[in-house]
C-alpha cells in the first residue's frame, strides 16, 4: 500500500513521503477568527460557573493557576474529539445495518443519526477511506459516499457544536483525490461524486445540510492548499527579514 497513515501522530505518507492532510492544509491555509473567541468564552464559562475550582487554582499561586487556565479550551477539544471519534465509529457500523452497543450517553446521538439513515433511506457505497492526490500531494479520510435518490453523495460527519463553511471545502477536496485505499490495499478511483453535503449529528438530533456548489468548493480549495503551501516560505522570509532588521539595529 503506498498511502499510510499513522493515527497516532495523525500523519500521512505516500510513498514513502510526507503527505500533508486535508484539514491541516486548511488549517494553514484559511484564517479562523473564531477560533480565539471560542478559547476565550470556554476560560470566561469555566471561572464563571466553578468558582470554588477557580479560588482553589489561584490558591496555587499565580503561574499554575494561569497554566491550568489556558489549558481549559484545549480539554473541552479533547473531550468533544473523543466524543467524536466514538460517534463515527458506531455511525459507520449502524450505515452498513450491523447491530453495535451504544452507551447511553451517546444514544441521542446514534438516535438522530438513524432517523436521518431512514428519512433518506441512504444506500452506503462506502465509508472511512482514506483518499490521495498525487498531482495536487494532499491526502485525507472521508466519511461516507453513499447514494441518495439515485444521486452520489460524499457526505462528512461533524459532531460540533455548529457546522462551518471549511467543511464543504474538505469534503470538495476529499471528492477531487485521485484514489482511495481499497480494503485490499490497492489505489482505487472514486465513484463520481455528484453532490458534496455534512451531516451534522448532535444530541438534539441529526441535520442534513448539502452544498450547493460541488464546484465552487474545489476551486476555494485549490486556492486554500495553495497558501498553505506558501506558509513555510513566508515564515522562513520573515525570519530571515527579522534577523536583518536585528543585524542592521546591532550595526547602528
Amino acid at each position: 500500500m503506498t498511502l499510510k497513515f499513522n493515527a497516532k501522530a495523525h500523519r500521512y505518507w505516500l510513498d514513502g513521503k510526507p503527505i500533508p492532510g486535508v484539514t491541516t492544509l486548511i488549517g494553514k491555509g484559511l484564517p479562523k477568527p473564531a477560533l480565539p473567541r471560542w478559547a476565550a468564552k470556554c476560560v470566561a464559562e469555566f471561572v464563571a460557573d466553578n468558582p470554588e475550582q477557580v479560588q482553589n487554582l489561584l490558591s496555587l499561586g499565580r503561574g499554575p493557576a494561569v497554566e491550568a487556565l489556558k489549558a481549559i479550551p484545549w480539554q473541552a477539544r479533547d473531550e468533544a474529539a473523543v466524543r467524536g471519534t466514538a460517534v463515527h465509529a458506531i455511525a459507520e457500523e449502524v450505515i452498513h445495518g450491523r447491530e453495535v452497543d451504544v452507551p447511553d450517553h451517546l444514544t441521542p446521538y446514534v438516535e438522530g443519526y438513524v432517523r436521518f439513515l431512514d428519512s433518506f433511506a441512504v444506500e452506503p457505497i462506502l465509508t472511512e477511506r482514506q483518499v490521495a492526490s498525487r498531482s495536487l500531494w494532499y491526502a485525507g479520510t472521508f466519511d461516507v459516499i453513499c447514494r441518495i435518490n439515485g444521486v452520489t453523495w460524499l457526505l462528512d460527519l461533524k459532531t460540533s457544536r455548529g457546522v462551518y463553511g471549511e467543511t464543504a471545502l474538505q469534503t470538495a477536496a476529499y471528492a477531487g483525490a485521485e484514489f482511495y485505499v481499497a480494503e485490499d490495499g490497492t489505489e482505487t478511483p472514486l465513484p463520481e461524486i455528484e453532490r458534496i453535503g455534512v451531516v451534522h449529528v448532535t444530541e438534539a438530533g441529526t441535520q442534513f445540510r448539502p452544498f450547493r456548489d460541488k464546484d465552487a468548493a474545489w476551486k476555494c480549495w485549490r486556492h486554500v492548499a495553495w497558501v498553505a503551501s506558501q506558509v513555510p516560505s513566508i515564515e522562513a522570509q520573515l525570519e530571515d527579514a527579522v534577523e536583518a532588521a536585528s543585524t542592521e539595529g546591532a550595526a547602528a
